[in-house]
């Protein structure tokens, strides 16, 4: 009820407020007027967590709600696996792999050191054998034998594969040197990984249930998933464990519960206990601690805004995915909370669907307690040359009398 409580409050609130167009200078900010809401307090501060670095989002509004060093560097041990599921999932998708198609594993994933699946040269293993064996077991034979089939038998043209997506997915910090995470040659961050996580989560839902699986067996040899969560929390449904001697004991976990979908990146706890208490402790506090509601259904125009030099005069704006917020929960006190559009002028065509022309922010006592991007809703190409011509006169003569 409260979360239907709060997603009627906030639409509520804001659907009113950015029905004129801004048109006003450069960085232009909509305030309306509104009855006084329920107020947002600062929320609990998080708990004290044991590791070396860590965070914690809301996935459905993007939030990132605690965090500590995400952005350090860090030898990611067997997370790297999560982008080497991600390839593996992304080959199925495309036709490239079937999950029945057996793989027979190589000299070198024969030999790979650490945790196996003890696949043989002489039995080959489906693919889907092989994912449940990564992701379950962790095994570095299994992950090298896939990696080998989407590099069509190159692991070196896998790693760069793994490298390309971790760019385009905006691991801004993250090196990969191979697809299992030995060694102390990858690097990434808390903050990157949480990034490679959510997509796993968008991107294939088909085949993330994989990662809530808590046992696989396998040559007559059964072993558990190291995810203790998997066992203790009911809402928990992965994602990766990763260990190495330099940097301790990591887990990217995933906590689904009344329909919120919170993520958390924990590197360099002490053991396995630590690593599954502390990230139990981040992801219960998250989900207690805030409340997630649907701001706008994908679509909607929020407002129009001018544009100069397009076939159109105007751009709608608004959100092309549903838009979330997330708030601290059980808010009493403290002032009342405004929504402000901002939008950027002026606007010069051509602009492309999807391009972000300001966002929403939700102010309580002058801070910005949350905010999302707006974008057009459509594109708008240029307008013929006359067109253009009076549209950069009248910005010239705006330009002189800082009008807009």
């Amino acid at each position: 009820m409260k979360k239907i409580l709060l997603s009627l409050l906030i639409s509520g609130l804001l659907m009113p407020t950015v029905s004129a167009a801004p048109t006003a200078s450069p960085n232009s900010a909509a305030e309306v007027s509104v009855e006084a809401p329920p107020a947002i307090t600062d929320p609990a501060a998080p708990p004290q967590i044991s590791a070396a670095a860590y965070l914690v989002k809301d996935l459905q509004s993007g939030t990132v709600l605690a965090q500590s060093d995400a952005d350090k560097p860090v030898n990611p041990a067997s997370l790297v696996k999560m982008m080497t599921a991600y390839l593996v999932f992304q080959a199925l998708e495309n036709g490239a792999l079937k999950t029945d198609q057996k793989l027979t594993v190589s000299t070198q994933g024969h030999a790979a050191a650490g945790s196996r699946m003890f696949l043989s040269p002489q039995t080959p293993a489906s693919v889907d054998d092989l994912l449940k064996g990564m992701i379950v077991q962790s095994a570095n034979d299994a992950a090298l034998t896939l990696a080998e089939a989407v590099g069509q038998g190159s692991v070196e043209t896998f790693v760069a594969q793994m490298n390309q997506t971790a760019q385009r997915l905006g691991m801004v910090h993250t090196r990969f040197a191979n697809p299992t995470g030995i060694g102390n040659d990858n690097q990434s961050s808390a903050a990157d990984l949480s990034l490679l996580a959510a997509a796993l989560i968008r991107d294939f839902p088909q085949h993330y249930p994989l990662f809530s699986i808590k046992s696989f067996k396998y040559n007559h040899i059964e072993q558990p998933n190291r995810n203790l969560l998997l066992f203790r929390d009911p809402n928990v449904d992965g994602l990766k464990t990763g260990y190495s001697e330099s940097s301790g004991y990591h887990l990217a976990a995933s906590s689904k519960r009344n329909g919120r979908r919170i993520v958390s990146v924990l590197i360099g706890a002490e053991s396995t206990e630590e690593r599954a208490a502390e990230s139990g402790k981040l992801l219960n506090w998250a989900l207690q601690a805030f409340d997630t509601a649907k701001l706008y259904p994908a679509g909607q125009s929020l407002s129009q805004i001018k544009v100069y030099k397009g076939s159109s005069n105007t751009v709608n704006i608004g959100f092309l995915n549903d838009a979330y917020i997330t708030v601290p929960h059980d808010s009493t006190g403290g002032g009342s909370i405004k929504p402000i559009l901002e939008t950027e002028q002026p606007v010069l065509a051509p602009i492309e669907k999807g391009s972000v022309l300001g966002k929403i922010k939700i102010v309580q006592n002058g801070k910005t307690v949350a905010e999302q991007n707006v974008v057009a809703l459509e594109s708008v190409p240029e307008a013929g040359w006359f067109g253009r011509i009076w549209d950069s006169i009248v910005l010239w003569f705006q330009s002189l009398f800082g009008n807009s």
